[in-house]
């Protein structure tokens, strides 16, 4: 089992300030101007309750505020962590020494391949899809369905219900759940690989 050791809490304040920071600098590429709030990280993995996911991969990591939340699931065997921001990422990586961390979302299937895993149970994602072009979107989600195993959880946060319609072309929808106690309030989405 996947030991949670190596962890140092990083103060919550500091969190919000490197990722307003960050916001400030690449608009763009930073989806938020704070992190996400522990009640949507309570939102997101309230979907792998009752599962048996052991292999995970996070999208789009940013301060680890999800990753706390995953990286505490008793029954992990395995996790890969993505985060472009190197900073981020490179905090991410001292914080979880046993997390595979990467940079780019588009490569999750070859570093699975590199990894030695055929398949995930979970990929959780973060990432700001309504940012990203048609192109993009495409290109990670195809990533995300061939990482799964069938019956495989893909779980993801945006503030509006514009991913809705590419998501169910892709995916059966278990649930759509509105977390107001974020900023900005957040739409979970908890979509399964069809069979």
């Amino acid at each position: 089992m996947m030991s949670g050791s190596g962890q140092e809490k990083r103060p919550v304040w500091r969190d919000t300030l490197a990722f307003f920071y960050k916001f400030i600098r690449h608009p763009h590429e930073i989806g938020s101007l704070i992190p996400s709030s522990e009640a949507l990280a309570t939102a997101m993995t309230s979907c792998l309750i009752g599962t048996n996911v052991t292999k995970v991969a996070e999208l789009g990591a940013g301060t680890g505020v999800i990753t706390r939340h995953i990286m505490r699931q008793p029954q992990l065997e395995a996790a890969l962590i993505f985060e472009k921001d190197t900073e981020m990422r490179t905090s991410l990586c001292q914080q979880y020494s046993k997390a595979v961390c990467e940079e780019d979302a588009t490569q999750l299937t070859r570093i699975m391949q590199r990894e030695g895993l055929q398949h995930l149970d979970a990929v959780i994602s973060g990432l700001p899809f309504a940012m990203f072009t048609t192109e993009l979107r495409e290109r990670i989600l195809d990533e995300v369905d061939a990482a799964l195993v069938v019956d495989g959880l893909f779980i993801t946060f945006q503030y509006s219900l514009q991913m809705k319609a590419m998501l169910t072309e892709r995916f059966d929808m278990d649930s759509i759940r509105l977390v107001l106690w974020n900023f900005p309030p957040a739409f979970v989405y908890c979509c399964r690989k069809r069979s």
